[in-house]
């Protein structure tokens, strides 16, 4: 495989008319745009990163259609994950919008949400992940997650870190947008940094939430 050179705009213009052409005809056309100019660049910034964070998947570019009611067959974006537990890890994404990465707690059984939630309740960890959160947010990077509407039962409404409680998945995240290094390799210094300043929050949240502890 070739080194990572950056993320042709040609790709992004696939998936901007991919989102007003969403058809097997536009998409047959079109593929190899997506393998050129998507796949192959995300397979290749992947495996640079590999042997600092592991591992990633990249995702197939078809929508599974079976029970949804938008019955458009292709994505309008490529993501990759490079997970350390069940469901947490760090994503990398490129789409029509741009570059898109974050980390952290993205879906999880009821076990492991409880014992998220375990753990934000507990005083010597649950100030740990704000002391975690704080620097990163303050570095720019988006706090967001499925989060209740009111308190979880068992826990009170005036509860120190009840706004991290309410949380059922914790993710940081950042939208780089289209700059003009994104089609050179600086790109892969881009998301290495990100994923790096994420660490901390990934790192915590599998010794949270992973297999030892689910």
């Amino acid at each position: 495989m070739a080194g990572f050179g950056g993320f042709p705009l040609a790709g992004l213009d696939l998936y901007e008319d991919l989102e007003v052409d969403n058809s097997k005809t536009f998409w047959t056309a079109h593929k190899h745009v997506y393998e050129q100019a998507v796949r192959d660049p995300m397979l290749a910034l992947t495996a640079e990163l590999e042997a600092e964070f592991g591992t990633a998947k990249i995702f197939r570019p078809y929508r599974d259609v079976r029970f949804a009611k938008d019955k458009a067959p292709y994505k309008t974006h490529q993501g990759a994950v490079a997970g350390t537990a069940p469901g947490v890890g760090w994503y990398v994404q490129i789409g029509a919008a741009g570059l898109f990465v974050s980390g952290g707690f993205y879906r999880g059984s009821a076990e492991q949400v409880a014992q998220f939630r375990r753990a934000v309740d507990d005083d010597v960890r649950g100030r740990e992940l704000e002391s975690i959160l704080q620097p990163i947010v303050s570095a720019g990077f988006d706090l967001g997650g499925e989060t209740l509407k009111t308190k979880p039962k068992g826990y009170d409404a005036d509860h120190p870190r009840i706004a991290l409680l309410r949380h059922k998945s914790l993710t940081c995240s950042h939208a780089f947008g289209a700059p003009e290094w994104l089609s050179t390799p600086q790109t892969a210094d881009q998301v290495r940094t990100a994923w790096t300043t994420l660490r901390p929050l990934v790192e915590w949240l599998t010794a949270v939430v992973g297999p030892a502890n689910a």
